[in-house]
């Protein structure tokens, strides 16, 4: 590519760490710009605390227009935020920020990488650091980025702003038909419990059950093969199913020194009681395994259909009497006596069975359209993907832009 050339971040930026401080609520000192706050890539800086800094180290880390700065541990690792128009304010020492410093490099084309398939494989083969994973500044700085000259990239970043703001506008509807969807199930799930049955009466939990208990508390003995023994990490909490691929394993003998109610079998009910708690899973298999003391489990008497009770805990009254006893500061924790005296209907049998069929009927219907909206969004993301590998490979057109939008509008409305 003519006139094209390839350069390290760190000899065409600055490149440095934020700033270590704890935030503010108060209003002194500037604003304190920290990973959560940067979200659906845009940052509400009302919404953003203060910190205290000195005058030296407010110069030294002072956030200007056209700062990049990227989330470096955490769930977002790699994520990148263009900074425009900020008001005076400081990035907090999770957060890298680079400043492009060659006249002949716009800042607005370099973050326009930092959304490539390039760049991400980049972080993700690069991650080292803590358990969360993360990146550093050298790294950063390390890596390499092709630039055109000035005014291709002028062109380049015109071109890309317009075909991505019909994309973000297609991926942002679709995002919300998604939410509507979950949003009508959940509607629709909360109703049923609401129209309270000739024959419903109220009753604790621990009154339609025969066990609520929760894993074992010590430590379990790991081995290369045995017995697999899940945590809250191992549940799908969009699903609400258990990911049996990537467990440790305990030996059988463990497995068979625990007690009966510590035992999942067919038709309980798995519920998470600390830190994501409140999210329950019915077993509906035979297989053999176990899990931590962060998974409570709930053993439905025979009048009881664990269906049925799966979708209570879902319903949004006996997830208000989760928020409300959950204590904790660090982490919130749903207490197993907490749990036992949860207020749920006692429902004959027979509706039980009738509302099971139904509402397994719907969210057989809702899951549907979930999976079209997200075939959808997938799409969506593929087509920004193929427009920015042409852009850093000397290949985009107007026409490209233009097609890409016409693509777009397509995958909304098939």
């Amino acid at each position: 590519m003519k006139g094209w050339k390839k350069s390290e971040l760190g000899d065409i930026a600055a490149i440095n760490y934020g700033y270590t401080a704890k935030a503010s609520f108060e209003e002194v000192g500037p604003k304190f710009l920290r990973i959560t706050d940067i979200q659906n890539d845009s940052v509400d800086w009302s919404s953003v605390p203060h910190c205290p800094i000195d005058e030296a180290d407010f110069k030294k880390h002072k956030l200007y227009d056209q700062d990049i700065v990227f989330a470096r541990t955490g769930a977002t690792t790699g994520k990148s935020y263009l900074v425009c128009d900020p008001p005076e304010s400081v990035a907090a020492s999770y957060l890298i920020r680079l400043r492009v410093e060659d006249s002949g490099v716009l800042a607005r084309f370099v973050s326009k990488y930092f959304q490539t398939r390039e760049y991400w494989d980049s972080v993700t083969s690069g991650i080292s650091g803590s358990a969360q994973g993360g990146f550093n500044a050298s790294k950063l700085s390390a890596m390499v980025i092709p630039t055109p000259p000035i005014a291709e990239q002028k062109r380049i970043v015109a071109i890309l702003d317009e075909a991505f703001e019909g994309i973000d506008s297609a991926i942002a509807n679709t995002e919300k038909n998604l939410a509507n969807a979950r949003e009508l199930f959940e509607s629709y799930l909360n109703a049923v419990f609401v129209r309270k049955g000739n024959e419903w009466e109220w009753a604790s939990l621990s009154d339609i059950t025969t066990d609520i208990t929760d894993g074992d508390h010590q430590p379990p003995p790991k081995t290369k093969s045995g017995i697999p023994f899940i945590t809250i990490s191992n549940i799908d909490k969009q699903n609400r199913t258990i990911d049996f691929s990537d467990t440790f394993k305990v030996p059988p003998e463990y497995f068979s020194n625990l007690k009966e109610n510590r035992k999942p079998r067919r038709g309980d009910v798995l519920y998470t009681v600390t830190g994501s708690y409140a999210i329950p899973v019915v077993v509906d298999h035979d297989m053999e395994f176990c899990f931590q003391r962060h998974i409570g489990l709930i053993r439905p008497d025979a009048e009881t259909n664990p269906k049925c009770l799966y979708y209570m805990l879902l319903s949004r009254h006996l997830l208000q009497q989760a928020h409300e006893c959950a204590t904790g500061t660090a982490q919130k924790t749903v207490s197993l006596r907490a749990l036992r005296k949860f207020s749920v209907p006692r429902i004959p049998k027979k509706e039980q069975d009738l509302i099971v069929k139904d509402l397994e009927g719907f969210e057989k219907q809702i899951k549907r359209l979930e999976a079209i909206y997200e075939q959808k969004l997938a799409a969506l993301n593929e087509l920004k993907q193929s427009i920015l590998q042409r852009a850093f490979s000397g290949e985009l057109t107007a026409e490209v832009g233009d097609a890409a939008v016409e693509g777009a509008k397509e995958v909304v409305a098939a």
